[in-house]
């Protein structure tokens, strides 16, 4: 089975990976647009941008650049997630219609009471820290699928759901480029929690260190991984080209017979 494709949606000014392109309301809608008629199955809306060296954004900013944009989506039906680690903008974005929660810290004690209550998807990513806080694994792959695990077992004792629960390794957080690499190469480790797992790897660091920093060739390679995260069983992937990633998802569905 194909996995789904999220969209990256960037309302931001400093994005690392698209300079502030659809910083405005308008723009925003525009370009999930046309992420969509790319072949995107949802849009990942995120207010802020996580790069090293980034400003920080307030609650207040940030949902002031996200909000609307969510909301009109929504109302046309679109699968919206909201990429936040403050629980207060979490609770903001699914009263303005997000399905899911795209939480990359996971260090705000609310958004576990906010999961628990709210019944919204859940996406538990592993990181330790702003993506550039060192880290030594043992097993990158099973150390990274105990600490997932260990959260989900947290947010269950709250009184969450098993079926709220998606899994990301948190490739470019606090892992070293080879670390990265292995668990794309193993990611079915992750996979065989059970739960669904979603691949983030789009114009990631670790990638720009194969390729160099023309954008077309990271999303070519973000597009090859996208390929093998579907071969070991992801549920989706994030990326910012869809065209790029549908076209190779497609090739592989046709390798497998699953197309015409």
């Amino acid at each position: 089975m194909r996995p789904l494709i999220f969209g990256v949606l960037n309302v931001t000014p400093d994005s690392f990976s698209d300079g502030g392109e659809h910083a405005t309301v308008d723009a925003a809608i525009e370009h999930a647009h046309s992420l969509l008629a790319a072949g995107a199955d949802w849009i990942d809306v995120g207010g802020e941008s996580t790069a090293p060296g980034r400003a920080p954004v307030g609650t207040e900013e940030e949902q002031r650049r996200i909000l609307p944009v969510i909301r009109a989506l929504a109302d046309e039906g679109v699968a919206v997630s909201v990429d936040t680690f403050r629980a207060a903008t979490a609770a903001a974005a699914i009263e303005a219609g997000a399905r899911l929660v795209n939480d990359v810290y996971g260090n705000d004690p609310l958004m576990d009471v906010l999961v628990a209550r709210s019944g919204a998807r859940y996406l538990a990513m592993h990181s330790l820290g702003e993506p550039t806080t060192p880290a030594h694994y043992a097993d990158v792959v099973n150390d990274v699928r105990t600490a997932l695990l260990a959260r989900v077992d947290a947010l269950l004792a709250l009184g969450a759901r098993e079926d709220q629960f998606v899994l990301d390794p948190g490739l470019g957080f606090s892992k070293a480029p080879h670390e990265n690499w292995e668990l794309i190469a193993r990611l079915d480790g992750i996979v065989a929690t059970g739960y669904p797992v979603l691949v983030g790897a789009s114009r990631k660091r670790f990638i720009r260190g194969l390729v160099g920093d023309e954008r077309r060739d990271g999303d070519t390679a973000t597009a090859a991984i996208s390929m093998l995260a579907a071969e070991r069983g992801a549920w989706a992937v994030r990326v910012h080209d869809v065209t790029a990633t549908r076209i190779a998802l497609d090739v592989l569905e046709a390798t497998r017979g699953e197309r015409s």
